[in-house]
């Protein structure tokens, strides 16, 4: 006989309720933890075989450490004037490799588009009624063009737009007229948020900018 308050069927949804939200707590946390055991595990077999022969034996997290430093040492070389010169003469030398030119190039211009000193970045968040009229989608102002027509008086000044579709590293690229778009005052990192949230992350009030005559 149960006792008076005392009910199974309590117990077990306030168990299920607790249990779901923890669960929902807890997966991102572990897949952090998992992606980021990843990376420390893939960064430190980068040049561990190699300091392992050089020092006889294996110390773990040593390879993590000399390829953070030898990235830096990389960072400050190609600030400088000099380095950036030999760098560069060192890339055009290697893109005349086929196979190589067949990864790198897609490769490096798809990280300079999220670099912040590249001029070939991201130039704004915006949106644009896309695919159809009365649908709109998200974006990147990436470039500004003119479209050169035979008869004259008909050149379009037009901008191209990164659209994604799958998360951010695939997309369209859309041209339309300027006055077209909708410059949002969204930051480009908070612009990257709300496309690898699925949205989720999109503010309830989006504050557009104003057109420059």
């Amino acid at each position: 006989m149960e006792k008076p308050g005392f009910h199974i069927g309590s117990i077990r949804s306030t168990f299920k309720r607790k249990f779901i939200a923890g669960l929902f707590i807890s997966i991102p946390a572990i897949i952090t933890f998992l992606v980021l055991e990843w990376f420390f595990r893939f960064v430190d077999g980068l040049l561990s075989p190699a300091l392992d022969s050089i020092l006889g034996r294996h110390i773990p997290g040593l390879g993590f450490v000399a390829t953070i430093v030898m990235v830096f040492l990389l960072g400050m070389i190609s600030t400088n004037v000099v380095g950036r010169k030999v760098l560069n003469w060192i890339e055009r030398g290697m893109l005349h490799i086929p196979l190589f030119r067949t990864i790198y190039s897609p490769t490096k211009y798809l990280v300079d588009a999220f670099s912040p000193e590249s001029r070939s970045s991201f130039k704004k968040f915006v949106i644009v009624e896309y695919p159809r009229p009365g649908l709109y989608s998200f974006g990147f102002l990436t470039n500004e063009c003119v479209l050169k027509a035979t008869d004259e008086g008909c050149d379009k000044a037009l901008s191209a737009v990164y659209i994604p579709t799958n998360n951010l590293y695939l997309g369209n690229i859309v041209l339309t007229r300027k006055e077209d778009i909708i410059d949002t005052a969204i930051p480009i990192e908070d612009g990257v948020k709300i496309i690898l949230s699925a949205g989720i992350s999109t503010p309830p009030t989006i504050l557009a900018e104003a057109k420059e005559n």
